[in-house]
């Protein structure tokens, strides 16, 4: 049976914007994030990251970074008992330093190839899914995928929203103060719950 899936930005939407994550100390997941999760898990929804990483591509930290941070990430994760179903990541950037990452793809944000990826390891069903991000690609990404785009005013979210959107020909579905609100606002909009936070 298909199940609906809320796609996560990483930097920004779940942890702190800290510019590139080149170390793992660097790695602070926002308040309110395994929260979030968790009842997006609860409330039968996939929980995927999809996330550009052109730092590996640019030599500003290995590949093998990437996977200890979202290890990491899992491990803060459980101890809210949230869980999350798949990552997908995009190492590469057409400038780049490295050459095997040093290219145009089609899986970097606003592109859809992350959440293509996702659709062939998992049985989604895209009419109910969601993009929760603070970045104006991401939510050109959900409208590409013809998803359903939140944005959050953690990260770039609150400057894209003031200086960046009013040029732009689309705009956010909905706009939250962060993760945690935009979990709630999926589950109240989909179970008909009237109050989720006293």
């Amino acid at each position: 049976m298909k199940k609906p899936a809320v796609f996560i930005d990483r930097d920004g939407t779940i942890n702190e914007q800290m510019g590139y994550i080149n170390h793992i100390s660097r790695f602070m997941l926002l308040p309110g994030t395994g929260e979030a999760i968790r009842l997006l898990n609860e409330h039968g929804y996939l929980v995927i990251i999809v996330s550009n990483q052109s730092g590996v591509a640019r030599g500003y930290f290995p590949m093998n970074l990437v996977n200890e941070v979202h290890e990491h990430m899992m491990v803060l994760l459980e101890r809210d008992n949230a869980r999350v179903d798949g990552i997908f990541f995009c190492p590469h950037y057409p400038k780049g330093k490295l050459p095997e990452y040093s290219r145009a793809c089609e899986c970097r944000k606003p592109k859809t190839g992350l959440i293509r990826m996702a659709c062939r390891d998992f049985d989604i069903d895209m009419a109910n899914s969601y993009v929760i991000g603070d970045r104006c690609t991401d939510m050109e990404m959900a409208r590409k995928a013809d998803l359903k785009g939140i944005l959050v005013k953690t990260g770039y979210g609150l400057g894209d929203l003031e200086y960046v959107f009013p040029d732009l020909t689309f705009e956010p579905f909905h706009v939250v103060d962060d993760l945690l609100y935009a979990a709630e606002w999926i589950v109240k909009k989909n179970s008909g719950i009237q109050e989720l936070r006293n």
